[in-house]
C-alpha cells in the first residue's frame, strides 16, 4: 500500500474515532496520515491534515500550545505553494483562538480572497466572520458586525460545511459577547437553530448552543436577573456535559463570572481550573483575585492579558480596568495614573455603554485615590447620566453607590444620601447579591430621619418566655411569640450575614444548622443605633436557643444541600458573629422580580 493510501486509510480511521469520541485515537490516526501524505509530498493534504489535528487537540483536550504548534506547521506547509485553497484553510484554522485582532484580520483577508478566487463558499463564511470579529475586538464595531452578518446569512443559506459553519457562529457569538450586542445575538438565534447549527445534538451544536446559552446568560446578569443566569447556565452545563465527553467551556467561564459577583469565589476558581490557557478565562480569573484581595496576582494575569490582545480595544478596556484597581489595591497609585491613561486612549469613542462606564468607574476611582475628589465625582456624574436603567440597570446602581461614597468621602451628605436612596430603589427590583461594603454604605446612608448628627437612639427586643419585649426611649411593648418575630430576631442577630430562606427556618424550628454555623446562641440583645431622634427601625436581642426537639445531624455528616444556597458561601464556612451588631445595614440579598 502507497504512502498516500495509508494515509486516507487513517483518515477514514480518525472519522471514526471520531465519530465514538476516542480522542486518543484520532490523535494517533491523523498522525499516521501527516506521516504518509508528508512522505508523499502530499503537501496540501498534510496541512490538511495538520489542522485536524490542532482542532482536535485545542477542542477535545484543552491544549493550546500544542495545537497552535500543528497550526503553524499547516502554513509552513503550504505558504510556498502557488495559490491554493488550502492556503486558506490553514491560515483560517484558528479563528476566535487568535488573540491579536490585526493577526487575525490578517489571515482572515487572506483566506477570504482565496476563498472568492477559488468558489468555497464554507470558507468565505469562515473568513468573513474571523474578519467581523477581528473588527470588532480593534473597535470598529459597525464595520465587524456587517461582515458577521453576512457571514450569519451565509451559514444559514448556502453554506453546507457544518463544521466551518459551526466555528463561524462562534466567532460571531463572541463578538456579540466582547461587544455587548445582546440583540444581534438573539437576532439569529433562532434562524441558527432551526438551521441545526444551535442544539443538544453531541459536536457544533451542543458547543454553539452553550456558547449562545452563555451570552444570553451575560444578558441577564447585566439586567440583574441573576438567579435566570444561573439558571440557564446551569442548564447549558449540564446539556453539554451530558451530549460531549469533555467539561463544558462556556458556560462554565460565564458561570465562574456571576460566581464571583456573588462573592462564591471557590466555586469561581473550580469552574475556571485547567481553562487558564485560554484568553477567555483570563479576565475572569484576574477580576476573581482582584476580589480576594489577591492584587499582586491580579496585576500580573491583567498584564499577561494586555501583552496577548495586541490592538484589541474591547478586550483591552476591561484588562486595564483590573490593572488600576491592582495597583490601587498595592498602594501604587502612580501605576494606576498611569494605566488609567491608556484606558481613556483604548476607551476613546466606543460606543459600548458599559464599557465606557466601566473605564469612566476606574478613572474616578484613581481620582479619588490622589486627592481629587470633584474630579472623581463629576467622572461618575457623567457615567451615570450616559447610562439606560432599563438597559443596564445593575451597573448603573453600583455607579450610583460609587458615587455615593465619594460625595459622602467629600462631606455631602445630603448629596450622599439621594445617590444611596437612588441606588437602592433599582437594587430592589433586581435579583442580585450587593458587596458587603456597599450594603453597610446603604443601611447608613439609606436610614429616614435628620441628618444633622442628632443623638442616636437604641431600640431592643428581647425574648421573655412566650413573649418579646420590645423597647426604645423609655417604651416598651409586650408582643406575643410569633415565628415571624423569632425570624426577625435571628436576622437581627446576625445582622449583615445573608441568609437563605430554608437556613433561616432551619435555624428557629429547630432543625440542625447549616455547614459551618454553631448550635448555640448567646441571648445579648443586639443593638441598633441610628442616627436620628425618630427612628421606627427595631432592633433586637434574639434568644432563639436550641430547642429540646432540634434534630442533629449524624456525627461526620453534611446537612443536604439546599436547592438555592446563599449567595455569600463565606457566611457559611465563617464563625458564627457576635449576637450584638450594628443593624443599620440593608440586607445583601434583594429580592428578584419575575422575568
Amino acid at each position: 500500500m502507497s504512502s498516500v493510501d495509508q494515509a486516507e486509510r487513517a483518515l477514514e480511521l480518525a472519522d471514526a474515532a471520531f465519530a465514538r469520541f476516542d480522542v486518543d485515537a484520532v490523535v494517533a490516526h491523523l498522525s499516521a496520515a501527516i506521516r504518509g501524505f508528508t512522505a508523499a509530498d502530499e503537501k496540501c493534504r498534510a496541512a490538511m491534515a495538520c489542522v485536524r489535528l490542532g482542532e482536535t487537540l485545542a477542542n477535545a483536550m484543552g491544549n493550546l500550545t500544542a495545537s497552535r504548534a500543528w497550526f503553524a506547521r499547516a502554513r509552513r506547509l503550504v505558504e510556498e505553494e502557488p495559490p491554493c485553497l488550502e492556503q486558506g484553510w490553514a491560515v483560517a484554522a484558528m479563528g476566535c483562538d487568535v488573540d491579536d485582532p490585526t493577526e487575525l484580520l490578517a489571515a482572515a483577508e487572506l483566506a477570504l480572497d482565496r476563498a472568492r478566487r477559488f468558489g468555497d463558499v464554507n470558507l468565505e463564511t469562515k473568513a468573513l466572520a474571523d474578519a467581523g470579529l477581528a473588527h470588532v475586538e480593534a473597535g470598529r464595531v459597525t464595520e465587524g458586525m456587517a461582515l458577521l452578518d453576512e457571514a450569519m446569512a451565509l451559514a444559514c443559506g448556502p453554506a453546507d460545511d457544518a463544521d466551518a459553519a459551526g466555528k463561524s457562529v462562534c466567532s460571531f457569538f463572541t463578538a456579540c459577547y466582547y461587544a455587548a450586542d445582546f440583540e444581534r445575538a438573539g437576532s439569529w438565534a433562532n434562524l441558527l437553530r432551526r438551521h441545526g447549527l444551535i442544539g443538544h445534538a453531541p459536536g457544533a451544536p451542543a458547543f454553539l448552543s452553550s456558547h449562545c446559552d452563555s451570552v444570553q446568560a451575560t444578558l441577564l446578569l447585566e439586567l440583574g436577573r441573576w438567579g435566570d443566569a444561573e439558571a440557564v447556565l446551569s442548564r447549558a452545563k449540564a446539556d453539554f456535559e451530558s451530549a460531549m465527553p469533555v467539561p463544558s467551556w462556556h458556560a462554565d467561564i460565564a458561570l465562574a463570572e456571576l460566581r464571583i459577583r456573588q462573592g462564591r469565589f471557590a466555586e469561581a476558581e473550580g469552574l475556571l481550573l485547567g481553562k487558564d490557557q485560554a484568553l477567555q478565562a483570563l479576565l475572569p480569573a484576574a477580576r476573581l483575585h482582584l476580589a480576594r484581595g489577591d492584587h499582586g496576582l491580579a496585576r500580573a494575569a491583567a498584564l499577561r492579558g494586555l501583552r496577548a490582545v495586541g490592538d484589541d480595544r474591547l478586550r483591552t478596556v476591561d484588562l486595564l480596568t483590573v490593572l488600576v484597581d491592582a495597583e490601587l489595591g498595592r498602594g501604587e497609585a502612580d501605576a494606576a495614573a498611569e494605566a488609567c491613561v491608556e484606558l481613556t486612549d483604548r476607551a476613546g469613542d466606543l460606543d459600548i455603554p458599559a464599557l465606557q462606564a466601566r473605564a469612566a468607574a476606574a478613572r474616578a476611582r484613581v481620582r479619588a485615590a490622589t486627592g481629587d475628589l470633584d474630579g472623581a465625582i463629576v467622572a461618575l456624574e457623567e457615567a451615570v447620566d450616559r447610562l439606560d436603567t432599563r438597559q443596564l440597570p445593575w451597573l448603573r446602581s453600583t455607579l450610583l453607590l460609587d458615587l455615593a461614597g465619594l460625595r459622602d468621602q467629600a462631606g455631602d451628605a445630603l448629596g450622599a444620601t439621594i445617590e444611596a436612596k437612588a441606588a437602592a430603589a433599582t437594587l430592589a427590583t433586581l435579583d442580585v447579591v450587593v458587596a458587603p461594603a456597599d450594603a453597610a454604605l446603604l443601611g447608613r446612608l439609606t436610614t429616614d430621619g435628620p441628618l444633622d448628627g442628632s443623638p442616636a437612639r437604641t431600640a431592643t427586643l428581647a425574648r421573655d418566655g412566650k413573649w418579646w419585649i420590645a423597647s426604645c426611649g423609655g417604651t416598651s411593648v409586650r408582643l406575643q411569640d410569633t415565628k415571624g418575630l423569632r425570624y426577625l430576631a435571628e436576622l437581627v442577630r446576625q445582622a449583615g450575614v445573608e441568609r437563605h430562606a430554608l437556613d433561616l427556618v432551619d435555624r428557629v424550628e429547630g432543625i440542625a444548622p447549616a455547614v459551618g454555623w454553631t448550635a448555640g446562641a448567646s441571648a445579648t440583645p443586639a443593638r441598633c443605633s441610628t442616627p436620628g431622634p425618630e427612628r421606627n427601625t427595631a432592633t433586637a436581642s434574639s434568644s432563639c436557643e436550641p430547642r429540646s426537639t432540634r434534630r442533629s445531624a449524624p456525627a461526620g455528616s453534611t446537612p443536604p444541600r439546599r436547592s438555592r444556597p446563599s449567595s455569600t458561601s463565606s457566611s457559611r464556612s465563617s464563625p458564627r458573629p457576635s449576637a450584638s451588631a450594628d443593624v443599620t445595614g440593608a440586607p445583601p440579598r434583594l429580592p428578584s422580580v419575575p422575568g
